[in-house]
């Protein structure tokens, strides 16, 4: 540990003064403290709090402090430290997490007091909470409360105390209907968080829970020795049933739904959810029967997610009927986001219906702009091009000196110093985004984005770039650090530095020490068996993994694998982004079948990760290519079309 501190208090000195200063002795302090919270170690804790009182960061050390004994500590002893960390970000954490545990102990006098001071509001447990109360005070109405909570409920992944307790809370008096708790179950099941789906079912009777952990076991098992469905509650569980097998053997979960006795005894809301889950699950597969299993259902009984997959297994099919009637029955919100507004627009013009092209062309106007992949698409469709747009007015001095005076974004940039980047994101983005209701405004962001930028933290000069309304700075948000390193590369191998620059931006942000859950490093996000793989191909000697975190040597592997990847796929930048972020086997097998337009392969990528990260890729590029060359540019040229492998053009199998 002592080697690390001096690693890292060796660079303390290196940045300018846009960094807020400290002594070194208390930067080692707090460096300290770090490490004893790691440990939990709350004897150091205490011992060291003194030390650091006047450092940039004593909120942060507070909140270390304190976090470990907030279940044992008093009200006031919380207060006093909430006080002591007022404006900052960590005083708002602990806030947050003190209402979590007031809740889950039942202390409504002490939560009702203190809900008022919490501003980030964005924790669903806390706001759950907030629900009930106001319901049971009559502050708010209580069907009102209900359908917020309802919706807040649905949206937690995981088994909670807070959404659970407002939503039996509510169930309980009449206020929300069981079917809520039922619909909770089929999410939580479809999605894999049998937990959660247990709990729902145990709010209604809690002798139903020992039933719903028996199909999480055995589906199968359970619809074998079901022979009738005649009550509310044997429906659902049986719905339960079939959207669980659907997950584990999705040919047994059709021919369940294909039996006589479940299609006259389950009503036409839970067949159609079902087949929903089981077509959703045949399109995740590109299976061709898809649309078919989506037929047997009704689309006005579907999930959001279930028709965003007939959506997309309609565009495989070109089965533009299917892809309009599926997105017309999205709830408003998920018809509204830009993927669903480009697909209504392309259904509108593909089936020639009447005023069509002015319709389509509402649409595409409604989102076109060089933002996103489906704005830039959108933009073609009105046959222009991506360019860089009229930048804004530069950020002026006072508004610069305002943004290096900003305390938030100064403890922020004190944490970057000390290489405690996890807390300064955080203290960061909670300064642009939720100190104040709605964020920063729109000058400030550029400003804090442009502080950013001087101190080389590009993520963060990115992420507070993009929250601009309208304002769009492509210097901000589309970055070029070690410029000559990344084209002196990419000439040197032919490689676009457009794209290596856009898969950057997607990989890591620029941060040179990023580092992945699963492993990989550096400016490209490199697996080390990828890298020491990479290295021996292109005769780099001696290549350890640790090496990753050097940037001209990540830069070197990254472009060459990159390379490697687009030469397999014959060029297709959509399927080497695709390899580069899931490995090359799976859009192997994700582009057999017919010959799709980029943006319809792209839309089908079964993994909801790699699907973004590709049309993400791709957007970054399209942008990338108009700043270097000054140039209009396509997307849709650089998508391309997606076909089955040539039959004469063998696979690289050795690219892992």
């Amino acid at each position: 540990m002592t080697r690390c501190l001096l690693t890292i208090m060796a660079g303390l000195m290196m940045h300018g003064t846009s960094w807020a200063q400290s002594s070194a002795g208390s930067d080692a302090a707090v460096l300290e403290m770090r490490e004893a919270f790691r440990r939990n170690d709350t004897a150091t804790l205490t011992r060291l709090l003194p030390s650091v009182a006047n450092h940039p960061l004593a909120p942060l050390a507070r909140f270390w402090d304190l976090k470990p004994r907030l279940e044992t500590a008093t009200a006031p002893a919380i207060r006093d430290a909430l006080g002591a960390m007022a404006g900052s970000y960590w005083e708002d954490r602990l806030r947050n997490d003190w209402l979590l545990l007031l809740g889950k102990n039942r202390d409504w006098p002490q939560f009702e007091a203190e809900l008022p001071r919490y501003r980030m509001n964005d924790d669903r447990q806390v706001q759950c909470y907030a629900l009930m109360l106001d319901a049971a005070a009559r502050r708010k109405p209580a069907d009102e409360a209900a359908r917020a909570t309802a919706l807040l409920w649905q949206a937690q992944r995981d088994a909670d105390d807070g959404c659970s307790t407002a939503a039996k809370a509510f169930i309980s008096s009449g206020h929300m209907k069981a079917e809520t708790a039922w619909m909770r179950a089929r999410i939580s099941m479809e999605t894999n968080q049998p937990k959660a789906a247990v709990q729902a079912v145990a709010l209604l009777d809690p002798q139903w829970a020992a039933i719903a952990e028996g199909i999480v076991k055995d589906p199968g098992g359970y619809l074998d020795e079901k022979i009738t469905a005649l009550r509310p509650r044997t429906k659902e569980l049986v719905t339960l049933a079939i959207i669980r097998l659907a997950g584990q053997d999705l040919p047994g979960a059709i021919q369940a739904l294909q039996r006589k006795r479940w299609a006259v005894q389950l009503h036409e809301e839970e067949l159609s959810w079902a087949w929903g889950s089981v077509g959703m699950r045949a399109a995740r597969s590109l299976q061709n029967e898809a649309l078919a299993l989506f037929a047997n259902g009704q689309d006005r009984y579907m999930s959001d997610d279930q028709l965003a997959w007939k959506a997309r297994a309609g565009l495989r099919a070109s089965n533009w009927t299917a892809v309009r009637d599926a997105i017309a029955a999205m709830s408003v919100p998920r018809r509204s986001e830009p993927t669903w507004v480009y697909w209504s627009a392309r259904a509108l013009q593909a089936l020639r219906l009447p005023d069509a092209d002015n319709q389509a062309r509402i649409l595409y106007e409604s989102i076109a702009s060089p933002r996103g992949f489906y704005e830039q698409l959108a933009l073609e469709e009105l046959g222009q091009t991506i360019m860089v747009p009229p930048m804004p007015a530069p950020v002026s001095a006072v508004e610069q000196r305002a943004a290096e005076a900003n305390p938030g974004l100064q403890r922020a940039l004190t944490s970057f110093r000390l290489g405690l980047r996890s807390e300064a994101v955080r203290e960061w983005n909670y300064s642009v985004a939720l100190h104040n209701p709605g964020g920063l405004p729109e000058r400030e962001l550029l400003a804090a984005a442009q502080l950013a930028c001087q101190n080389s933290l590009w993520d963060r000069c990115i992420n507070t770039s993009i929250r601009t309304p309208d304002a769009q700075d492509h210097v901000q948000r589309f970055p070029m650090p070690y410029r000559e390193a990344v084209t002196k590369r990419a000439s040197e191998i032919g490689l676009d530095p457009a794209y290596v620059y856009g898969l950057i931006r997607q990989e890591s942000r620029f941060v040179t020490d990023a580092r992945s859950g699963v492993g990989a490093s550096g400016l490209m996000q490199v697996m080390p068996a990828t890298a020491r793989w990479t290295a021996r191909k292109i005769g780099l000697t001696d290549f350890q993994p640790q090496q990753l975190n050097d940037r001209d040597t990540n830069i070197l592997i990254g472009t060459a694998y990159l390379k490697l990847a687009l030469d397999d796929f014959e060029g297709s930048m959509p399927m080497a982004a695709a390899a580069y972020n899931a490995g090359p086997g799976r859009p192997r097998n994700w582009r057999e079948g017919p010959s799709l337009a980029g943006e319809i392969w792209a839309e089908n990528i079964p993994f909801d990760e790699t699907r973004d990260y590709v049309k993400q890729v791709l957007a970054n590029t399209t942008n990338y290519a108009a700043i270097l060359t000054g140039l209009p540019q396509s997307l849709r040229a650089r998508l391309g079309v997606v076909t089955p492998r040539p039959a004469k053009v063998a696979p690289n199998l050795d690219l892992p």
